[in-house]
C-alpha cells in the first residue's frame, strides 16, 4: 500500500494521532532500528495518548471548575493546617469511589475553592464527571426548574455526576432551599461524592437552617465519616504573585 493511501485510511478510520505518529515514523531514521511490534507499539500508545488527553479535556469543561487548579500546583508550604498525605491521598480518588464527602473549611482566601478544583480536575483526569457549582446558584436553578416543570430532570443530572462539588456553602436557607439541599444530597447519599467549602465552622452549619428537623437530615449524611480539611491563616491573595491571579497556582 502507498504512504499517503496508509494515512488516508488512518485518518478515515478516526485514527488521527496514529496517522500523523506514522508519517513522523517515516521520516525518522531511527525507526529503522526498531521491530515492526516496537514500531507499531509507539503508534497505538500515540492514539491512546491522544485520545485519553481528548477524553479529560472534555471532563474539564463540562465540570466548569472556577479554578484552572491543577493537583501539581497545590502549595503544601504554607501554615494553614494541610496535610500533605491526606490531601495526596485524597487525589487518588478513592473516596469518590466508595461515595464519600469531603468538607473543606477556613477563613476567607485560604485556598478551600483551589483544594476543591483541585481534587475536581484530579477526577477529571481520572475519568469521572465533575461538576462545580457554588451553593446559591445551584439553588437558583432548582427554583428556576421547579418554575419550569423541569424538578426531577434537574434532581437526576445532578444526582448522575461521580463528583459534585458544592463551593460556598454559608447562608442562611430558608425551608424550601433546605428541602432543595436536601433532595440533591440525600439522592448522593452512598451513591455519589460530594465536596463541600464553607467559610463558616462545621460546628455552626446547624444554624444556617430554618428547619432543625431537615438540619439534622441533612448534616447526618454529609458530616459523619466526612474527611475533613478545616484551614486556618491568613488569606493567600495577600502574598499571590500576578501569575497567580489566573487560578493555576497557589504560590
Amino acid at each position: 500500500m502507498l504512504p499517503n493511501a496508509t494515512r488516508d485510511h488512518l485518518q478515515a478510520l478516526r485514527l488521527s494521532a496514529m496517522a500523523e505518529a506514522w508519517a513522523r515514523q517515516q521520516t525518522d531514521p531511527t525507526m529503522a532500528e526498531l521491530s515492526f511490534d516496537e514500531r507499531f507499539g509507539l503508534l497505538v500508545d500515540a492514539e491512546w495518548v491522544h485520545r485519553q488527553n481528548r477524553r479529560w479535556a472534555r471532563r474539564l469543561r463540562e465540570a466548569q471548575l472556577r479554578l484552572a487548579a491543577s493537583p501539581e500546583a497545590v502549595d503544601y508550604q504554607v501554615p494553614r493546617g494541610l496535610d500533605r498525605g491526606q490531601f495526596q491521598q485524597l487525589l487518588t480518588g478513592q473516596w469518590i469511589l466508595t461515595h464519600q464527602t469531603v468538607l473543606l473549611t477556613g477563613p476567607a482566601g485560604c485556598g478551600k475553592t483551589f483544594l476543591a478544583c483541585a481534587l475536581g480536575h484530579a477526577a477529571c483526569r481520572q475519568d469521572r464527571r465533575v461538576r462545580y457549582i457554588r451553593l446559591s446558584r445551584l439553588l437558583g436553578e432548582l427554583l428556576v426548574a421547579r418554575l419550569e416543570h423541569t424538578y426531577p430532570q434537574a434532581l437526576k443530572a445532578w444526582a448522575q455526576v461521580d463528583l459534585l462539588i458544592v463551593d460556598d456553602w454559608g447562608e442562611p436557607l430558608n425551608a424550601e432551599q433546605a428541602r432543595d439541599l436536601w433532595e440533591i444530597l440525600d439522592d448522593r447519599y452512598q451513591r455519589a461524592a460530594t465536596i463541600i467549602t464553607s467559610q463558616v465552622p462545621i460546628a455552626q452549619w446547624h444554624g444556617l437552617f430554618a428547619d432543625s428537623t431537615i438540619a439534622d437530615a441533612i448534616l447526618d449524611r454529609v458530616v459523619h465519616q466526612a474527611y475533613r480539611i478545616e484551614l486556618r491563616g491568613e488569606s493567600l491573595r495577600k502574598t499571590l504573585p500576578p501569575a497567580a491571579a489566573s487560578g493555576t497556582t497557589e504560590s
